[in-house]
Formats: structure tokens, C-alpha cells, sequence
């Protein structure tokens, strides 16, 4: 079982950055690959990236491939989504995951989920 909260969203001009974090809870968090993604109004919940439990496999969407960068600190029990470059077309609620199936890119491959963090970028 694993516990996710997410933090580090907020409201900024398009064009700038933001780091999402997510701290996971549970001494198995090193064994999981995590996932990001977000869900804008009236829109399905879409991949944006992922991470394997080494980091060394690191996949993106296409839509962020470039400006957002996903990372991990196992000792701190944490992954991250450095976002830049912002556009409108970014806001929506962002949230972490833990892989628990096959496929980076499926909602249904991720058992664990976060509440949420809303971005909204402004043009």
C-alpha cells in the first residue's frame, strides 16, 4: 500500500515553471515506477510522464516531450515534475501515481493515486 500526496501546484503566467512534487509514504516506494498525469475539465485523465524504479527509464507524452523533466528520490520518498515552458493548454489537475501493471502510459496499469494538484497557466 502506498500513499501519495501532491504539492506544488498553483497559478503562473504561460511561459514560466512550476515543480510538482509527490511524496509517497510506505517503505516500498523505491520498488514502484511512478507516473504522472493530469486531467483537464470534461477531458479524460491523460498520460504526461513516467519514471522506473531506477530512473533510468524515463517516458513522455509527445505534448511535453522537451519542457517537462520527471525525476525521483528514493531516499526522500518522492517523485517530481519539473514543468516548463508552460502553455495554456497545461492547466489541469495534476496527479501522481504507482505502477502496479504493465504499460507506462495506461491509467489502468497505476493502482495508487494522489488527490490531485491544480495548475492553471494563464495567457
Amino acid at each position: 500500500q502506498v500513499q501519495l500526496v501532491e504539492s506544488g501546484g498553483g497559478l503562473v503566467q504561460a511561459g514560466g515553471s512550476l515543480r510538482l512534487s509527490c511524496a509517497a509514504s510506505g517503505r516500498t516506494f523505491s520498488s514502484y515506477a511512478m507516473g504522472w498525469f493530469r486531467q483537464a475539465p470534461g477531458m479524460e485523465r491523460e498520460f504526461v510522464a513516467a519514471i522506473s524504479w531506477s530512473g533510468g527509464t524515463t517516458p513522455y507524452a509527445d505534448s511535453v516531450k522537451g519542457r517537462f523533466t520527471i525525476s525521483r528520490d528514493n531516499a526522500k520518498n518522492t517523485v517530481y515534475l519539473q514543468m516548463n515552458s508552460l502553455k495554456p493548454e497545461d492547466t489541469a489537475v495534476y496527479y501522481c501515481a504507482a505502477r502496479t501493471g504493465a504499460g507506462w502510459g495506461q491509467a489502468r496499469s497505476y493502482s495508487y493515486w494522489g488527490q490531485g494538484t491544480q495548475v492553471t497557466v494563464s495567457s
